[in-house]
């Protein structure tokens, strides 16, 4: 690299929605030229799209923009990916077959095992399940994904500023389970999950009743918090710090981050959208970026 700066791509997203605009501010933003010399990944410039109108088109774009964006972070040709958001419908509409990022981002980098943590300086959160209709996380939710959920989450931490991660588990059930009364998913699946990371030495506690863990975690009582579910995790994450929080995947060998919002279809093009938090996305991946090469796992003072 010819720059001390760490280069990020940023993905425009689906170009039908508020990726572009955001994307473009970020890039000028000095918030973030600080820290990082930007570089933008999008459509092709003949290409042209409708602002809110959901499209095929728009879903193949805004993928061969994360390809060649992953290419030159595996390459090295950029530090870090920043990505603005994509569209699940347009992804669907192209025949694609990642209902988001994390999914897409696997496959491109043969990971192996990756998870989705919303990170924030009020509150960190992984996700075990992610992209998944609600009846179907009981069936997914099995004790080896939430022990490898749990087992990334202390392994990943520590670049983040946490050499030394307490890690909370969520339950699944009201009051995670009341011993069975309230269902047997704790007693079956999450506990076992946590002795056996515990037995380990791992900092790993719960399951905990899910409406009261998230206050504890954001007091300072623990670092993480792996929530059992999509909404379980992001309702309090988004309550304390929307607009502020940045989407992170676990378990990748590139650093990659993300908002904390979707494409905004309803205001798309007319020049009104928060890139704040894209900012943000961009900045952490800047620092991990700096982290990586300092020494994967170095850790950074907490915030």
């Amino acid at each position: 690299m010819t720059t001390t700066r760490p280069r990020v791509a940023i993905t425009l997203g689906d170009p039908a929605g508020i990726g572009p605009e955001i994307a473009l501010q970020a890039s000028i933003d000095p918030r973030v030229l600080e820290v990082c010399e930007p570089v933008l990944y999008g459509p092709e410039a003949h290409l042209v799209f409708t602002p809110g109108q959901l499209s095929a088109e728009a879903g193949r774009a805004a993928y061969h923009a994360i390809v060649r964006a992953v290419d030159d972070a595996v390459a090295g040709r950029v530090d870090a990916v920043a990505t603005a958001p994509i569209n699940k419908e347009a992804f669907a509409l192209a025949g694609l077959p990642w209902r988001g990022h994390t999914e897409l981002l696997a496959a491109l980098t043969g990971a192996a095992s990756v998870a989705m943590m919303f990170y924030a300086e009020a509150l960190r959160v992984v996700l075990a399940t992610i992209h998944l209709p609600l009846a179907d996380v009981p069936r997914m939710l099995t004790r080896e994904t939430v022990e490898r959920i749990l087992r990334l989450s202390a392994q990943e931490l520590p670049r983040f500023g946490y050499p030394s991660p307490r890690i909370a588990l969520t339950g699944l059930n009201p009051h995670a389970g009341e011993g069975g009364i309230l269902g047997r998913e704790e007693t079956t699946t999450l506990e076992p999950a946590v002795a056996a990371c515990r037995a380990d030495g791992l900092d790993v506690q719960g399951p905990f009743p899910a409406d009261t863990v998230f206050v504890r975690a954001a007091r300072g009582e623990f670092d993480a918090v792996v929530a059992c579910y999509h909404d379980q995790g992001l309702i309090p994450v988004k309550l304390l710090a929307f607009g502020k929080a940045v989407n992170v995947t676990l378990g990748l060998p590139i650093v990659r981050t993300s908002v904390d919002h979707g494409t905004a279809f309803d205001i798309a093009g007319r020049g009104i959208a928060d890139h704040g938090s894209l900012v943000e996305a961009v900045r952490l991946a800047a620092r991990l970026a700096r982290v990586r090469k300092a020494g994967l796992g170095a850790p950074e003072a907490r915030p």
